[in-house]
């Protein structure tokens, strides 16, 4: 190359090498032949490169190449070729590093943010692969998602993630055409493929080492390939290379990842093609679909907060006596459309928080699959309610508890397949996660149909660790569950590297507790056994029943309540022990008096004169006496801090529309639990 082009002329061939590295990255190769234009921006490169007297770079384009790979190389030939002189001249390498792609951190962010997406997509599909290997559409989705990666790792100059994706490519393309088997070899080979490009995306992310194991992956991805009758050649690059080429070149361009990818915004909509949508026309075409912005969660978690307080000062407003008594109907009409706006900025601000549990149920399908292979049993994962919504935070926090609730499933619940045999069963087990709401509640069921839960054994084991003296027959076969929750319980009789060791369940019941949630089980010896974890909807915003005890105001969630009337003398009865029962519809439900249960002195304690809210939780229907009501009023869930929050039966507090507080209640703790408490 000569050493007298100038500046202006070396950043022009830069420049059209990018773009041409981008044609070649996004087209098709499997579909089409090159097209004209790549040949055409090719000659512009040689005719540049000519004009310029770099005759080195010159010579590079001097055959039109004709296949993928050959293009390929060509590209990283031009970029290798126009970066040599770069180490001669170390002061003109200083001011060449921000030409870079890779050190724009939207640009970085953006590729981990998307291709980790194609990862996940491409793991549940090699899941829905597995199980019908002729599935078409399957195979071409994880095709398309390797295939992307590659195109934006190589519009980003990460040649080893661009060629690690290229090789992956490959051996799908020969399986998609029928020339590899889709068998449980390749599922493997390819899951540990997409475990590796996490693992590279980790080293963009963070700037950690390179996986050490890349070059024995390829070596397996080529062997699997020539075992199909496909010659490969250049396709196992040394160690050494592997190594450093993570980095577009090795000249001190290095991007420093780890900041970028601490200011990666948490929260976001379904991601387009984010770096191909900053460069050509094109390339913008190629990304037209939905429109996404990311937002930091810290903005969005402030802007939440601001329509709670828009919802209490619309109420005040609405509930302010002076303008209450207005009958101005032009006034009337601005507070109607002011009630409409505001709930509708409230419905938008609420759902930019909600995420569905799929990728969570996902998740666990690929940790099925492996437990399920490590310990040689046989298990479907039934999957159902993925279209449930939760509060992105919920959602985040739920994975560790959720996955080991999945691991003891496999491990203890179910049993290995001749034991399944003898007892009866199918040899293959089933594995149930299911997410729905009920009560006011989301609740998620994690359930077997294994051996289920000996409650004898439990006992015992309590009773050897000093949590029981007794034979315990007077408990009830939830309270005896419960002891599984407590730290270091563990009825295994081997520890195995999957569990045994009686931590994992303790450290679900504090996460759930966090979270203000609970754990039931359900469980029969020999059937199988159903963990419910039971979750509260913690959004800001809640529709609230308010009722008066007193002069003190409660929100009931409007969810939770089927049913309003005044009792009759006749309907209402007593029961041993001072519980009072209410007949409504054929059926006796039990009556809690509000005022006794926090110590509020009531309008009247004659239950006739009161009103009577049926009420459902998880467990039961009851009924819950109170003074008056006084309306339904969306209210913002405000926290009662440290000194409160261990208070039973009380979710949280919210200011109502006449600037009093009101406390909501917890219907699912409400009801069992001892007066003040």
């Amino acid at each position: 190359m000569s050493k007298t082009a100038n500046s202006s002329a070396i950043e022009l061939i830069r420049q059209s090498i990018e773009e041409l590295s981008l044609e070649v990255a996004l087209h098709d190769f499997s579909g089409s032949e090159p097209s004209a234009k790549m040949a055409a921006m090719l000659g512009q490169v040689g005719q540049l490169a000519g004009e310029a007297g770099m005759s080195e770079l010159a010579s590079v384009v001097a055959s039109a190449p004709e296949s993928e790979a050959a293009w390929l190389e060509i590209v990283s030939r031009l970029q290798q070729a126009l970066s040599e002189p770069e180490p001669q001249q170390p002061k003109a390498a200083a001011p060449a590093a921000p030409v870079s792609l890779n050190q724009d951190p939207e640009l970085v962010a953006d590729f981990i943010l998307e291709s980790r997406e194609h990862l996940s997509t491409v793991e549940g599909q090699l899941l829905a692969l597995e199980q019908d290997p002729t599935n078409a559409e399957a195979i071409n989705t994880i095709f398309r998602g390797f295939h992307t990666i590659k195109g934006l790792a190589g519009f980003l100059e990460f040649s080893m993630i661009q060629r690690f994706a290229h090789e992956v490519e490959t051996l799908l393309d020969m399986a998609r055409n029928s020339k590899v088997a889709v068998d449980s070899a390749l599922i493997d080979l390819i899951l540990q493929s997409t475990d590796h490009m996490n693992q590279f995306l980790h080293v963009v992310e963070t700037g950690a080492e390179p996986p050490a194991d890349t070059d024995s992956l390829i070596a397996r991805i080529d062997r699997m390939i020539s075992g199909a009758g496909s010659a490969k050649s250049n396709s196992t690059p040394d160690l050494m290379h592997l190594a450093t080429a993570v980095a577009p070149t090795p000249t001190p361009i290095q991007p420093e990842p780890s900041r970028p990818a601490a200011e990666v915004p948490a929260a976001e909509m379904p991601a387009a093609n984010a770096p191909a949508s900053n460069n050509s026309g094109g390339a913008r075409e190629a990304a037209a679909g939905p429109r996404s912005v990311k937002v930091d969660t810290g903005k969005l978690d402030y802007l939440v907060d601001m329509v709670g307080e828009l919802v209490i000062a619309q109420s005040m407003i609405r509930h302010d006596p002076d303008i209450a008594g207005m009958k101005n109907q032009r006034l009337l009409r601005n507070l109607a459309q002011l009630t409409r706006i505001t709930g509708d900025v409230q419905r938008v601000a609420m759902a930019m928080r909600m995420h569905q549990v799929s990728q969570l149920f996902q998740r666990m399908a690929r940790l099925v699959r492996d437990l399920a292979r490590k310990t040689g049993k046989q298990v479907n994962l039934e999957l159902s309610g993925e279209d449930t919504e939760l509060d992105r935070n919920l959602v985040e926090e739920l994975g560790d508890p959720l996955m080991h609730m999945v691991r003891n499933a496999v491990d203890h619940g179910v049993e290995p397949p001749d034991a399944r045999v003898a007892a009866g069963k199918d040899p293959t087990a089933r594995v149930n996660l299911r997410a729905f709401h009920q009560g006011g509640f989301i609740n998620i069921e994690i359930s077997d149909d294994g051996r289920g839960i000996a409650r004898e054994k439990i006992l015992e084991k309590a009773r050897q660790r000093g949590l029981l003296s007794g034979a315990g027959d007077h408990l009830s076969d939830q309270e005896v569950f419960s002891f599984i929750f407590e730290p270091g319980f563990s009825t295994a009789e081997k520890i195995t590297d999957v569990s045994g060791r009686g931590v994992g369940m303790d450290v679900v019941r504090k996460q759930i507790a966090k979270l203000r949630g609970r754990i039931d089980i359900r469980s029969k010896p020999g059937a199988g056994t159903t963990f419910v974890l039971k979750l509260p909807l913690t959004l800001a915003i809640i529709e609230g029943l308010v009722v008066g005890v007193g002069n003190e105001r409660y929100i009931l969630p409007l969810f939770a309540v089927k049913e309003m009337f005044r009792p009759l003398p006749d309907a209402l009865s007593t029961v041993p022990g001072g519980g009072e029962m209410v007949l409504v519809r054929g059926a006796l439900l039990p009556i809690l008096r509000l005022h006794t249960r926090f110590g509020v002195e009531p309008t009247s304690n004659d239950p006739a004169a009161g009103v009577c809210i049926v009420v459902e939780n998880a467990r039961r229907k009851f009924c819950v006496l109170v003074d008056e009501l006084i309306g339904k009023q969306e209210v913002v869930i405000k926290s009662l801090g440290a000194t409160f929050k261990h208070v039973t039966g009380v979710a949280g507090g919210s200011i109502l529309g006449d600037g009093r507080v009101g406390l909501i209640l917890d219907v699912e703790a409400l009801y069992g639990a001892q007066p003040g408490e």
